[in-house]
This record gives structure tokens, sequence and C-alpha cells, in this order.
């Protein structure tokens, strides 16, 4: 849909967000955003890793976004095209969504691994 003005393309984008949290993953990836933000206030993170972090929460919360699309786009164009037009259609709808996902794991793992050398270090003498 094509906005007229700059408040609608806003308007239509929050509004997609809004959608996004219908996905289980999107509100996982939320719930672990807020436990790094309170986990990095009370380890006391410095300026640069919280730039890291925030980064990292954008990459793969836009990640979990263009996903989500992904995955609406290929389920409304399975779901209206014709029989006529089923012909090896169904592995490429199904290797796009795979991929999609997949794009986000990998996004998620290296998020969680630079999470790991970010906070491991502050959190094992608290322990220790």
């Amino acid at each position: 849909m094509k906005s007229s003005n700059i408040i609608e393309s806003f308007k239509y984008a929050i509004t997609g967000i809004k959608d996004s949290f219908e996905e289980r993953n999107i509100k996982i990836q939320f719930i672990m955003m807020l436990l790094v933000i309170i986990t990095g206030i009370i380890v006391k993170i410095d300026i640069i890793e919280w730039i890291i972090c925030f980064v990292l929460f954008t990459l793969v919360i836009s990640g979990e976004l263009f996903n989500s699309a992904i995955e609406n786009a290929v389920d409304f164009t399975e779901k209206n095209r014709n029989d006529s037009e089923r012909f090896g259609t169904d592995e490429n709808a199904r290797k796009a969504k795979d991929i999609s996902a997949g794009a986000v794991l990998v996004l998620s793992i290296g998020s969680a691994i630079i999470g790991m050398i970010i906070f491991i270090p502050k959190i094992l003498p608290l322990i220790l």
C-alpha cells in the first residue's frame, strides 16, 4: 500500500510491528531482549557493549520481521493460486520459508555468541 505522506508510512510500519506480535518467535525475541537489558543493567556493561547489544537487537528483531513477512507472503500466494499453477511451486515455497527462518537462526546464534563474550566475563566473578 503506497502512502501519500511520511506520517502514514510510519503508521503502516507501526501496524506491521504490532501485527508481528501474533508470531510466537517475535515474542520470544522481545523477551530475550528485555532479559539482556535487565542483565546489562545489573552487571553494568559499558557504552560500547550497550551499542553492540542494541545493534544485535535490531538485527535479530528485523530478521524476525522479514521472516514473518516472507512467510505471510508465501502462505498468501500458496492459498490463492490456481491448481493449474501448482507444478513445482510447493518446494519453492517451502525453501523460501525455510531459508528465511534459517537467516533468523544464524542471526540469533551469532548474537548469542557475542552476548556470551560480553556477559560471561561479567557474570562469572559474581557467581564464583
